[in-house]
């Protein structure tokens, strides 16, 4: 890219001094998360590109994260590399080039911070590395001027918040623990420092983004030294604000869970049957995970049994295995 610039002696000194101005991308990275986001293309495949090529997702890891059929990932990939092969602006980002692909690259990295923290891979249910490099990377747009915007910052404070429950979300044995179920004086109190700086700085501006809502549902779990003393009510009024922004069924679930924790199981499973479009959940084991869990709190151990059998056919690794048979043995024996 430099060496483009370097026409001659006298272009050598503006060319570097450019190159590494505080205005640029110095991440050669999220420079190129930048450029997948072409135009032409639609969001949703733009952020499919840069989870595929600097990601390393599969397909089938996209699928997941978009509810989606891998045969729509697919095609959306090729669409989007075909067109990246023939553009001639790629890396070009001026101003109005990088404002509108910001959000874009703001989704990929929460996928793919998500996709380290519970995600579809068959390596394992929890990976450490990738939540790790999307907070690098979203470290680094904290710190671009133009990037550093109230959203990104509550991009940050989320993804802190939520890594500082990694050592408590896996045990010694590599075993998953629920949320409900984690001894929080695992959780990292340093990360935590850290989301709630991020998460002040994100209150400046009047924009509201499920980011922030997010990272506020992140802050009343972290207030709270035990799941008894969680205010529910405030979690479930948090879910209702990200349903009327940003509805999907993931968000729906767990609305439903922290009302079943609130009003009791019954009312959490009329809300999980109630759910829009929850046919998009059908490859998601955590879904009919709830069903049972909650049948099981009524005491229908039957029909609790049936739910987890049908999470434990859909479980993707050996961790969220291990869990759903733990879940099962709970259920009794048949019969």
């Amino acid at each position: 890219e430099i060496g483009r610039l370097l026409e001659s002696e006298w272009t050598v000194l503006p060319s570097i001094e450019e190159a590494f101005t505080a205005h640029s991308i110095r991440d050669e990275q999220l420079r190129m998360m930048f450029s997948c986001c072409h135009p032409r293309l639609a969001e949703e495949a733009q952020v499919a590109l840069i989870l595929n090529i600097l990601c390393g997702f599969g397909a089938d890891e996209i699928a997941s994260a978009f509810l989606c059929k891998r045969a729509a990932v697919e095609k959306r990939i090729s669409r989007g590399k075909t067109l990246l092969a023939t553009s001639r602006t790629l890396f070009d980002l001026g101003d109005a080039e990088f404002v509108p692909r910001l959000g874009v690259v703001r989704r990929a990295l929460y996928l793919l911070f998500n996709e380290g923290y519970h995600g579809a891979s068959t390596e394992g249910a929890v990976r450490a590395e990738l939540c790790g490099e999307a907070i690098r990377l979203t470290e680094m747009l904290c710190e671009y001027e133009a990037a550093g915007t109230p959203a990104t910052e509550a991009l940050a404070g989320l993804m802190y918040r939520h890594a500082a429950r990694l050592p408590a979300r896996i045990d010694a044995a590599g075993d998953l623990s629920a949320l409900l179920d984690q001894d929080r004086s695992r959780w990292d109190t340093g990360l935590m420092m850290s989301g709630l700086a991020h998460f002040e700085r994100s209150a400046a501006g009047a924009e509201l983004t499920p980011y922030h809502i997010e990272a506020a549902i992140a802050a009343v779990h972290a207030a709270a030294p035990a799941v008894e003393t969680t205010d529910w009510t405030a979690i479930v009024a948090l879910y209702d604000r990200l349903m009327d922004i940003a509805p999907s069924p993931v968000i729906a679930l767990n609305r439903a869970i922290a009302i079943a924790q609130r009003d009791g199981a019954q009312r959490g499973l009329e809300e999980l049957r109630a759910i829009a479009d929850r046919e998009r959940l059908s490859g998601y084991p955590f879904y009919p995970a709830a069903l049972g869990e909650l049948e099981l709190r009524r005491g229908n151990r039957e029909a609790a049994r049936a739910h987890v059998e049908a999470a434990l056919a859909l479980a993707r690794n050996a961790p969220e295995r291990r869990f759903l048979e733990g879940q099962l043995r709970r259920c009794g024996n048949p019969g």
